[in-house]
């Protein structure tokens, strides 16, 4: 689609002709840009390896918050039982 897009034809002439929505080809114009290092005027140019590697970030950021909650909760419950008393050594 790109090619044919980059070879003149329309997007709504290719959305007619292949039961694609002409935004969907025009949205594939623009990644293929970006991915090529010509990016669109447009404030989320990202390459797919970009992208990509946003996803997995975003991903990974929320089991380390989710991990960091449940490390927070257990140490709350810890520091609040009171019946919990370290022994001692009488080695003096």
């Amino acid at each position: 689609m790109v090619e044919l897009v980059q070879a003149g034809r329309s997007p709504a002439e290719l959305s007619r002709e292949f039961g694609v929505t002409a935004q969907s080809i025009i949205n594939w114009v623009g990644q293929a840009a970006v991915d090529a290092g010509k990016p669109l005027p447009r404030k989320d140019s990202l390459t797919t390896v970009e992208r990509e590697e946003l996803v997995r970030l975003r991903k990974q950021l929320r089991q380390v918050q989710m991990e960091r909650d449940i490390l927070a909760k257990t140490t709350a419950w810890f520091a609040g039982r009171s019946d919990v008393t370290p022994n001692k050594s009488s080695d003096s």
